[in-house]
């Protein structure tokens, strides 16, 4: 059964666990009433209902948020929102121990330093459970009448339990964004294997066609002109064998331009098979290929443009944009190749290229195309890329024929 589970939903699914195991609290609220409110100190006058109503809001806010952060199989990067979540994450485990006079907030506190690596910066993340942890020392000296020191050392111990389960986080984390790095390398070496196979079948083909045309080609132009002279020069039956042998050698040369031009036309590299491996298996985001049938070309740059753009659209679109589709469509342009992209994530107001983008839109430039990104908050990114064709020029087997 965890086979089948991912990093996020293993993460998830305990936490979660962890989180309801807390919530046992509640037996002892209604198993043992008394207990419960000399623990919190409360008078005649003050009502334990109100306490356990507000302990319960708290553990539900804090169990919600936690599933709401781990809601996806990957991890984006982070948002001011996601910030604030963890803020209020906190001020609830604050509020768990405070409404019930334990140190069950201190437990939430763990399950949250789970989420920490994959939602805060390591000196960051590290900070926010140390301080998180020392805020309850005022608790352990009011609720549970630790001396000062004690109540210290008793928040020390929580953050080194806070701290095993940051570390472990944190491993996780690494060794899922290796095993991602790992998949992108594989695909674009699959979709770059492909592409030479490819390549190395157009230019068997080129080559096959330019033998035919320099051997065959000129031997065959150069047998029919003679046939045409010694026709003019035999006579009697001679003369008709002669014409006859022309003819033959003419329909040769034909035949051969057709095979030549038939070369060349099939030799041009399909783009599905390479980049179809490039959208499989991909964590967290469906993508969606949607090539052009037929789709082809016989320009090798073009399609290494194709692929390495390609493989940027997707990772930016895992890393960025937060959201869990993409739909690329590839197909035939007035004078190229375009590539139509477009996620359902959840855009931006004003968009900051990075390295990605403002490498792939060099890449593009370089090979005289164009690229274009639209984005909107709630609308994702749509983003067109188009390529021109160097076609290779046609063959000219037979012209002096």
């Amino acid at each position: 059964m965890l086979q089948r589970l991912d990093h996020i939903r293993l993460l998830r699914f305990v936490g979660m666990l962890t989180w309801a195991l807390v919530g046992c609290w509640l037996l002892n609220v209604w198993l043992d009433p008394d207990y419960v409110r000399d623990s919190l100190r409360l008078d005649g006058e003050e009502s334990l209902a109100g306490y356990a109503a507000a302990w319960v809001s708290c553990f539900l806010a804090f169990g919600s948020i936690y599933w709401w952060l781990t809601r996806k199989a990957q991890l984006s990067r982070p948002t001011i929102i996601d910030h604030l979540l963890l803020l209020a994450m906190t001020a609830c485990s604050i509020g768990v121990t405070y409404f019930s006079g334990t140190g069950l907030g201190s437990i939430l506190l763990m399950v949250m330093a789970s989420l920490l690596p994959w939602r805060l910066p390591v000196l960051v993340g590290l900070a926010w459970m140390l301080i998180g942890n020392l805020v309850f020392v005022p608790f352990y000296v009011w609720s549970m009448n630790y001396p000062v020191i004690l109540a210290f050392i008793q928040s020390l111990l929580y953050v080194g339990f806070s701290g095993l389960v940051f570390t472990t986080a944190y491993v996780a984390k690494e060794q899922a964004n290796a095993r991602e790095e790992q998949r992108r390398i594989n695909a674009e070496l699959r979709g770059t294997r492909a592409l030479l196979a490819e390549s190395a079948r157009v230019n068997e083909r080129t080559r096959i066609a330019r033998d035919l045309h320099d051997l065959l080609g000129h031997h065959l132009t150069a047998l029919s002109m003679n046939l045409e002279v010694a026709g003019h020069l035999a006579d009697g039956s001679a003369q008709q064998h002669v014409k006859q042998a022309h003819q033959l050698a003419r329909l040769l040369l034909t035949d051969v331009r057709e095979a030549v031009s038939h070369l060349r036309e099939g030799g041009a590299i399909e783009l599905e098979p390479a980049l179809r491996p490039l959208t499989e298996n991909v964590p967290g985001m469906a993508v969606e290929l949607d090539v052009e049938p037929g789709l082809r070309t016989d320009d090798p740059e073009c399609a290494h443009v194709l692929l390495r753009s390609t493989q940027e659209i997707i990772t930016n679109a895992v890393r960025h944009s937060g959201g869990d589709r993409l739909h690329l469509h590839v197909l035939r342009s007035i004078d190229g190749i375009c590539i139509d992209a477009k996620d359902n994530g959840r855009g931006t107001v004003a968009l900051v290229a990075g390295n990605g983008l403002n490498g792939m839109r060099e890449r593009v430039v370089a090979h005289g195309g164009t690229m274009r990104v639209e984005t909107a908050p709630g609308q994702g990114f749509h983003l067109q890329l188009d390529l021109p064709l160097k076609r290779l020029p046609p063959s000219t087997v037979g012209d002096t024929a």
